[in-house]
């Protein structure tokens, strides 16, 4: 079986939620030394259950990216404790609500997830980086959504964070590029077995007066593939994305929106 991550290490923020645990587990499968980094040990415990019974190599550590000193600790301990670090990926969630048009929103209902999403990708793409730069090789990944290009009606603040979050990466793409390290979004649709798209999707579905089934045809009638991709869609093209097969590529935003966006 060929594995494309073997002798990597990565690092997952928010590797205990359902997306994180999704990566960590296809990161774990294709070979790479898994950390799991999160504010809450339990979840990440779980997730680190999974992928040790299946053999893999992971470690899982208490961290609140909004600490950027306490994210520079961890990222050091890593580098010191595997010797190198060649994949971040922040995957935490940003408590952004859906439901209400801009102008019916609060502003910290609006800034707030925009403030937190900023400073999680900051904290944790520049530690990296700057481990990345000395070893002169690495790549940062980030998930954003279809909405960060095409608005949608309601999202609150949500295709705004993913649209900041594409334009940093765009920056960091710039800087680091030159010393050898990527950086790479995916932009997806949504993936309906996610808890948090299931919970914006059925509050989107009342808002139309249809049902939550009805609003999921709705979205799938919108690609190309006529499906949406799931939770292991988004981490097979992680895998991808973090290995060395795709070594000229960054700067990119990778579309896993089985079509929805033609690009």
């Amino acid at each position: 079986m060929i594995v494309l991550l073997e002798n990597k290490v990565a690092v997952i923020y928010g590797g205990g939620g359902a997306v994180g645990g999704a990566v960590a587990r296809a990161f774990a499968r294709d070979g790479a030394r898994i950390f799991l980094a999160g504010r809450t040990l339990s979840p990440l415990e779980a997730v680190a259950g999974d992928v040790s019974i299946a053999g893999g190599s992971v470690e899982v550590a208490g961290v609140d990216v909004l600490d950027a000193d306490a994210v520079e600790r961890h990222t050091a301990r890593i580098v010191e404790q595997a010797g190198r670090l060649d994949i971040s990926f922040n995957l935490i969630g940003y408590g952004d609500t859906q439901g209400a048009p801009l102008v019916e929103t609060g502003r910290e209902r609006f800034i707030g997830p925009v403030s937190t999403a900023m400073e999680a990708h900051f904290n944790t793409a520049t530690a990296a980086g700057r481990h990345m730069i000395a070893a002169g090789s690495g790549v940062l990944l980030a998930l954003t959504a279809q909405a960060g290009r095409l608005p949608y009606l309601n999202t609150g603040g949500f295709g705004v964070i993913c649209a900041a979050i594409e334009g940093l990466w765009r920056q960091l793409a710039a800087e680091l590029g030159p010393h050898g390290v990527r950086a790479v979004c995916l932009r997806s649709a949504g993936s309906p077995d996610t808890p948090g798209v299931e919970e914006s999707w059925a509050q989107h579905a009342e808002n139309e007066g249809v049902t939550k089934q009805e609003w999921w045809a709705r979205m799938t009638e919108k690609t190309a593939l006529r499906r949406l991709p799931m939770l292991a869609d988004v981490a097979n093209v992680a895998v991808l994305l973090a290995s060395d097969h795709a070594a000229a590529i960054t700067a990119e935003i990778a579309n896993v929106t089985c079509g929805e966006l033609y690009d």
